[in-house]
């Protein structure tokens, strides 16, 4: 490994919502990125300086890292000191997890590797999949065995809307696959990581990962079912969890109309796969979690039926607050179930949807509205995201309306 860590060259595979930021991020660090991504879209227009998400800093960030010429994107990776694959690990019907995405960048990433590289794998993966990357490299690669390629993980521990913050800020742990391995890919994240840096082994790390999510999972599940007996019992939720966080030693989170993301709704699988006959509280936490759009979708059911031609507005798409990541959103999830069961006209309000709706929307038929039309047109008012554009609504036109805030924005209003 190269001393001069600043003259450093690194290749990061997956420009998305944590490959981009990275790549930037170390780019107007001093070190030379060069970015890869398989969307050309995607890789044409980061060239052009340019973003294809929404993060804040993000934009500047990006800008400044292309126009010095540290950060280039293209389809195809290049020869590096460092690798950093930030690429998707979704899972399938199953809830098996799906690792086509990380083999294929290994098996890619293989062709242009040297002795001396150091390979991190940062998506959030399986308890094992570290080593996983170390047999596919070298099947692809016989020369690089025995510990010529320095291999770890290190999963980001970020959170949408502060990503450029916490990339630097946050502790980040890094697990080797040997006592070699750990410590070039601690001493590499110490060059721009602020937080602590705590090495440790590669399993750990995979599963310290996967654990931070789960606790919030398991958590959100709890409120989640709270709010559906509050439902039942006629107790406002909102309230009963305020009061109830008043203990010192109780933090319950807020329900939701389910859990989305990358992350909380995909990780807890990851360990139900690992150890079916031991997960069994994680396993009913996100069974409770995955049932909630069924029962929002009940409610507005039920409010739609009182009505001939019914209107819904449905406001949020995102999976969380002031973010544009569709990716497991139960707000979609929802808006998608209504708009294919005919429950009526269907309205959707997504302020950082600037691409417009997605395409599985645009073919039901929903339609991409303003707020303003929504409080206009709309018989029932579907709360789904507390975006901050929506905390500013007036009270007085929702006083008309039916409405089922599965997100809290009643409480949030200014």
């Amino acid at each position: 490994m190269k001393e001069d860590f600043l003259q450093q060259s690194v290749t990061v595979i997956g420009l998305g919502y944590i490959g981009l930021p990275t790549a930037s991020l170390l780019a107007t660090r001093g070190f030379q990125v060069h970015g890869v991504d398989v969307v050309p879209e995607v890789v044409e227009t980061i060239n052009r300086g340019d973003i294809h998400i929404v993060e804040p800093e993000l934009d500047v960030l990006v800008r400044s890292a292309v126009q010095s010429g540290q950060l280039r994107a293209s389809t195809e990776p290049a020869p590096a000191d460092v690798f950093i694959l930030a690429v998707p690990t979704p899972f399938d019907d199953n809830k098996t997890p799906d690792l086509s995405y990380v083999e294929a960048a290994a098996r890619q990433m293989a062709e242009v590797l040297e002795p001396g590289n150091l390979v991190i794998l940062e998506s959030t993966s399986p308890v094992g999949t570290t080593e996983r990357v170390a047999e596919w490299i070298t099947n692809a690669r016989p020369d690089l065995a025995d510990g010529k390629v320095y291999i770890a993980h290190c999963p980001e521990r970020v959170l949408p809307g502060r990503i450029i913050q916490e990339l630097v800020n946050n502790d980040r742990v890094v697990g080797g696959l040997n006592e070699a391995s750990t410590a070039a890919a601690t001493a590499f994240y110490r060059q721009f990581v602020s937080g602590e840096v705590l090495p440790t082994g590669a399993r750990v790390a995979e599963m310290a990962k996967l654990t931070e999510n789960t606790f919030r999972d398991v958590n959100i599940a709890l409120a989640n079912e709270l709010s559906i007996i509050c439902d039942g019992l006629g107790i406002d939720v909102w309230e009963l969890l305020q009061l109830a966080n008043r203990h010192p030693r109780v933090n319950i989170l807020m329900p939701g109309p389910g859990v989305g993301g990358h992350c909380i709704a995909v990780d807890p699988w990851f360990i139900v796969d690992s150890a079916p006959e031991h997960s069994r509280l994680i396993r009913v936490a996100r069974e409770v979690n995955d049932s909630k759009p069924d029962h929002v979708i009940t409610q507005v059911r039920n409010r739609a039926a009182r009505l001939r031609d019914p209107v819904i507005a449905c406001l949020g798409l995102a999976y969380k607050a002031d973010v544009d990541d569709m990716r497991e959103s139960p707000a979609m999830r929802i808006t998608q179930t209504l708009a294919r069961e005919q429950v009526g006209r269907i309205l959707a309000v997504e302020p950082y949807g600037r691409r417009g709706l997605p395409a599985e929307l645009m073919e039901l038929g929903v339609e991409h509205v303003a707020i303003e039309q929504a409080l206009e047109e709309a018989d029932v008012l579907v709360m789904l995201v507390a975006h901050r554009h929506f905390r500013r609504l007036p009270r007085a036109p929702l006083q008309q309306k039916m409405v089922v805030d599965a997100c809290g924005l009643l409480s949030l209003l200014q």
